[in-house]
């Protein structure tokens, strides 16, 4: 189950656990890119909705008929608002619907994924350094792994597990950077100890793997090719 399947990451895990010969479940906020998603990958089923309203993500992930394996969590977009331009409401929406999303991905993962299996959440390593614009994605980045590591224990024996990924080169990226996209890609290129750009299919290979490796809970796994270690 991909819950931000209609695009980068989440896309690009449900198409390598269709190649590997699995079956998937995609929801996405995008109708006409959840769509085009389904057309690719024949999923068993598809559902539109925002899966901030945790409401509705729960109900979704109650109802879908027996248990799965893994559920795969993508949704939600980085907040860079430096503080003095900094709606107060949004910023506790955008904070506290994170981790609400989790929270009852949680609960009802619970009940739904299989013993052993997975819940998989996707975050970030950007707000580990501070900076101007970062306070409500670095008190984010600092949160998820503490909240990971509760999960795994409520909610045992399913996994819980945190992707924190650098810069990816996925469509999210490119509407965050607009004109300046290709000039980021090309610093990349030239400091990363990797000497290319972190893409999609990087994220979802280890997220192919976390799901497979059922000794791995409560952990926090960063891919960013190395950009943590060089200067900004």
């Amino acid at each position: 189950m991909v819950v931000g399947g209609s695009a980068g990451i989440g896309l690009e895990t449900a198409r390598q656990v269709r190649a590997a010969g699995g079956d998937v479940v995609l929801a996405a906020r995008n109708a006409d890119r959840l769509e085009r998603a389904a057309a690719e990958l024949s999923p068993l089923s598809t559902a539109a909705f925002d899966a901030l309203d945790t409401d509705r993500l729960e109900r979704f992930l109650r109802d879908l008929p027996g248990q799965v394996d893994h559920v795969l969590v993508t949704a939600g977009n980085p907040t860079y608002t430096p503080l003095d331009d900094l709606d107060l409401t949004d910023a506790g929406r955008d904070f506290g619907g994170r981790i609400a999303m989790m929270l009852a991905a949680g609960r009802a993962g619970r009940e739904k994924v299989k013993a052993g299996g997975t819940l998989l959440f996707i975050g970030g390593t950007g707000g580990r350094r501070p900076a101007a614009g970062m306070a409500v994605t670095g008190a984010l980045t600092a949160a998820l792994p503490a909240l990971t590591a509760n999960l795994a224990l409520e909610v045992a024996p399913v996994r819980v597990n945190l992707i924190a990924a650098g810069f990816v080169d996925t469509p999210l990226s490119a509407s965050l950077l607009g004109d300046r996209l290709e000039a980021r890609r090309e610093e990349l290129r030239k400091t990363l100890p990797i000497g290319r750009v972190v893409g999609p299919a990087d994220v979802a290979a280890l997220a192919l793997h976390i799901m497979a490796n059922g000794a791995l809970t409560g952990a926090t796994y960063d891919i960013d090719g190395g950009q943590q270690l060089v200067a900004h």
